[in-house]
């Protein structure tokens, strides 16, 4: 009983040892920031648009960065992290990017309860860095804009775009994933834009 009691012990210090080393290994955060562009006046005779949920994998349901390597093997790097959990980016600058067209009345989130003319949604399948002969990120999605008064689907598409990384520091993974995610979503709103004009 006494040897056990040491056994239990020397296997809490362990623990605390083993804590304290991943406790003081420090945590980065990355963002991704709007392409700049020019904000035009919000068209006052224009439609109202709404940007609902994007889903995703439960694989990419947390904020850490996620990477393939080869055609099997996925993970997570532990101490890179997203400030935000991948799909609430990529919903926050498809609401700012369509917000700064002023192609619409007024581009709004779907969480504010107000009515509108259109609803764009999605589900986000990757977002993550590519390793294999060189490094790249690939982001894949699909997003669809239905008639919020008929219920119809009058719009939908489904991109997936790789851009090549730059060097091998998880900056320059980050900086990838910027130009190609600001790439996708300027596409998908350019191409929302001249759906909803058709209607």
């Amino acid at each position: 009983m006494r040897f056990r009691s040491i056994e239990i012990g020397a296997a809490g210090v362990l623990c605390l040892i083993s804590s304290a080393c991943v406790a003081g290994r420090p945590i980065h955060y990355y963002t991704i920031n709007r392409a700049a562009a020019a904000v035009d006046a919000a068209r006052s005779g224009g439609s109202v648009l709404m940007v609902g949920r994007i889903t995703t994998s439960e694989a990419l349901q947390d904020s850490r960065i996620r990477y393939r390597a080869g055609s099997n093997e996925v993970g997570a790097y532990e101490y890179y992290r997203w400030v935000q959990r991948p799909a609430t980016i990529v919903q926050d600058l498809l609401l700012d990017t369509l917000g700064a067209s002023g192609r619409f009345r007024q581009v709004l989130d779907a969480s504010s309860g107000a009515s509108s003319d259109y609803l764009v949604h999605g589900r986000l399948n990757e977002f993550a860095e590519i390793d294999g002969p060189g490094i790249q990120t690939r982001v894949s999605m699909r997003l669809e804009m239905e008639d919020r008064k008929t219920g119809a689907v009058v719009w939908e598409h489904d991109y997936s775009r790789d851009e090549p990384v730059n060097g091998k520091t998880m900056q320059e993974v980050v900086l990838s994933m910027e130009h190609n995610l600001q790439h996708v979503i300027g596409e998908a709103a350019s191409a929302i834009e001249a759906a909803a004009t058709r209607q």
